[in-house]
């Protein structure tokens, strides 16, 4: 290091300057009425520099029943080009329409690129992607694996748009067979 840089002073006065001039910078925006270094409230406000494509934090969606509307096909960890979304899938011979579910269903956000294939592969359109991302970060590689549970609990969602049988009207149930016969000849 030569003299001058030894000296220390000139490299703090240097630093001072460029924070200050940072400073005043976004004072005079913050005075100015434009966008500048601004608080934000999370929760209740979003940022305005927050990219609108941002895909967000995963979330399985629910029939009416409860349960998961995923059918266990593994479209979503075929298509995953990180490899990270696991599946294991149960069966359930009382659910005539879907009985095929997942027992587990697991994503590994420490290797998950937020791509979004996972959401557009998904044939009963299953799951889906939530803009707001709560304790995203870890410290721990292990607390980074979402869970069918917090993925259904999370922010729970049902879709209107496609009614499951269910308990008044499986069509495969044969119970519910007569009832709509009975309510075709009322």
């Amino acid at each position: 290091m030569s003299l001058w840089e030894r000296a220390y002073l000139p490299e703090i006065l240097r630093g001072l300057a460029i924070t200050s001039g940072v400073f005043l910078r976004n004072m005079g925006r913050w005075i100015t009425g434009k966008k500048g270094a601004l608080t934000t409230f999370y929760p209740e406000e979003s940022r305005w520099d927050y990219a609108p494509r941002n895909r967000g934090k995963h979330v399985l969606v629910q029939r009416a029943n409860g349960k998961p509307q995923c059918i266990a096909c593994n479209l979503c960890a075929t298509v995953c080009p990180a490899k990270v979304i696991e599946i294991e899938a149960g069966f359930d011979p009382s659910d005539v329409a879907h009985p095929k579910f997942p027992l587990r269903f697991e994503i590994d956000y420490s290797r998950c690129v937020f791509c979004g294939l996972c959401v557009e592969a998904c044939p009963e359109d299953a799951i889906r992607m939530a803009k707001e991302t709560p304790g995203l970060p870890a410290e721990d590689r292990h607390q980074m694996w979402l869970t069918r549970d917090e993925m259904l609990g999370w922010q729970p969602q049902r879709d209107a748009a496609k009614p499951y049988p269910g308990n008044g009207g499986d069509p495969g149930n044969p119970a519910d067979k007569g009832d709509e016969a009975d309510k075709g000849a009322r």
